[in-house]
């Protein structure tokens, strides 16, 4: 039995394109064709997430491919990372709209991000090595 590898980056293309086109197209069509009240800035928060995730799910693929942990990072991970990645960026959107995002809060809050993304994988690990 051949042990278990990271799939590769080329294997989430579709999946990314898909999600960068409901996304981005859907945020060309929700500023060219709403009002900015409510339901349309939430629409927004979520069309970001879905965009950055489709630009995130790649580079996640990559650089879990490129930087192998063990035991490998199975698809769920990277699909994980790479929603963090849409959350992150509408979390930063949001804070915006505030009018309180500076680069230490949008670092303290990256840090946050990857601080719960590790918990959550060293967890993962302790189920796995029983």
């Amino acid at each position: 039995m051949e042990p278990a590898r990271t799939p590769k980056p080329s294997a989430f293309i579709p999946t990314a394109g898909l999600l960068i086109l409901i996304g981005f197209g859907g945020l060309l069509l929700l500023v060219n064709f709403t009002q900015p009240t409510i339901f349309p800035r939430w629409i927004l928060f979520f069309l970001l997430v879905c965009g950055f995730s489709g630009i995130g799910l790649p580079l996640m693929a990559y650089l879990n491919n490129r930087f192998p942990s063990d035991p490998p990072a199975r698809i769920q991970i990277i699909l994980r990372q790479s929603v963090w990645v849409g959350a992150y960026v509408a979390t930063l959107a949001w804070l915006q709209f505030g009018r309180v995002l500076g680069f230490a809060l949008a670092l303290f809050v990256g840090l946050i991000f990857v601080a719960i993304e590790w918990l959550i994988r060293q967890r993962e690990n302790s189920q796995t090595n029983r």
